[in-house]
């Protein structure tokens, strides 16, 4: 490409993130899939985790410390290649009905599940450990068995009171499917990768693509704003 036919930075910029778009749907369904159903694992293991002595809460604690402990790119590639590496996965693809695992999207969107889960599970159980004994001693005053009162008091109440910390993992994880386009999946930086191998210009590519992640961030961000007003007003000092 010559420079009098090269397109400017701005129109390189809005061809990127017309492009970006098109992986959009891709990006947010690994993000929405590994964020809903590491909600649903992370709950009850928060409540495991949070029983410190007990042998399920030494496990879960084992499970949390590589998974925190370690970058999710390793995790991928442990999960992406190292399951391609054993006998069983062999015999398992060659099942007509398990085909669907040669491709990248399950064990991209394992490996996601898996790392939310862990930083989830800390996160609630730090809120279920932090609760306040009177809404506890209240439950029981009133005959509530423990479990009613972890069902019905301390897990309402601390999911409540996660949802800021909880914002983070949200926005962290949507940020994190950036690293899909490294195993075959054109998402977002995907998108943004294919043009910058056609145009060989990066600063203006890459701005575009930084920008749809912004656009994104910033949505995450005014949508746990309002669940905040709405769950968390009660807990803002009153003013005298």
């Amino acid at each position: 490409m010559s420079p009098d036919t090269a397109p400017s930075f701005m129109e390189l910029t809005l061809r990127t993130i017309k492009a970006c778009f098109e992986g959009l749907p891709l990006s947010l369904s690994l993000a929405f899939a590994s964020l809903l159903l590491g909600l649903l694992l992370s709950v009850p293991l928060a409540v495991m985790h949070s029983k410190r002595r007990t042998f399920g809460a030494k496990l879960v604690r084992a499970y949390t410390y590589f998974f925190t402990g370690t970058p999710l790119l390793v995790q991928m590639y442990l999960i992406y290649n190292g399951v391609a590496e054993t006998q069983w996965y062999g015999q398992l693809i060659a099942i007509p009905a398990f085909e669907f695992l040669k491709d990248a999207y399950p064990w991209v969107l394992l490996a996601f599940i898996l790392n939310t889960t862990a930083y989830s599970t800390e996160l609630f159980s730090g809120a279920i450990r932090n609760m306040d004994n009177g809404e506890v001693e209240a439950g029981r005053a009133y005959g509530m068995s423990m479990s009613q009162v972890m069902r019905h008091i301390i897990l309402p109440s601390s999911l409540r009171r996660a949802l800021p910390a909880y914002s983070n993992e949200v926005i962290m994880m949507i940020q994190a499917t950036s690293l899909a386009s490294l195993f075959t999946l054109v998402e977002i930086m995907g998108k943004a990768q294919e043009i910058q191998q056609e145009t060989y210009r990066s600063f203006p590519v890459y701005v575009a693509a930084g920008l749809v992640y912004l656009g994104l961030t910033l949505a995450v961000v005014f949508a746990f704003k309002c669940l905040e007003k709405r769950y968390l007003t009660h807990l803002k000092p009153r003013a005298h």
